[in-house]
């Protein structure tokens, strides 16, 4: 396992892979399972469960998942089957494709929402 990724056991509900806040990763990431970003990330992500930038996870990448919870800063493009919830004091930069999107008070957004992903 690379250094500053942290795996959470597999028995546990709710296990996630967490991306430590001194750790860069530059290429793509795919997987299906919970994702919490603390660092960086540039490239591409491609999750079949939930993502989670924290506040001082910054990502420069086209992002696809089934939930994005955003309280740090994303450059690029995001594709949610579900939802994408912006925290207050997050950045976001890019188009946003989802069925329900949040928008906190504070949260700043620079881009197009499409909320029609029927034909997806």
């Amino acid at each position: 396992m690379a250094t500053g990724i942290e795996k959470a056991p597999a028995s546990r509900a709710g296990a996630h892979t967490l991306i430590g806040s001194s750790i860069v990763i530059d290429g793509e990431i795919s997987g299906g399972e919970d994702l919490v970003v603390l660092g960086t990330v540039k490239g591409r992500i491609s999750l079949k469960e939930n993502l989670v930038v924290e506040g001082s996870g910054v990502i420069e990448a086209d992002i696809e998942s089934a939930a994005i919870e955003v309280a740090g800063q994303v450059t690029g493009n995001i594709v949610a089957s579900e939802k994408v919830e912006l925290k207050a004091d997050s950045k976001v930069v890019g188009d946003i494709r989802s069925p329900r999107i949040l928008i906190a008070d504070g949260a700043v957004f620079r881009g197009s929402v499409d909320m029609d992903v029927k034909g997806k």
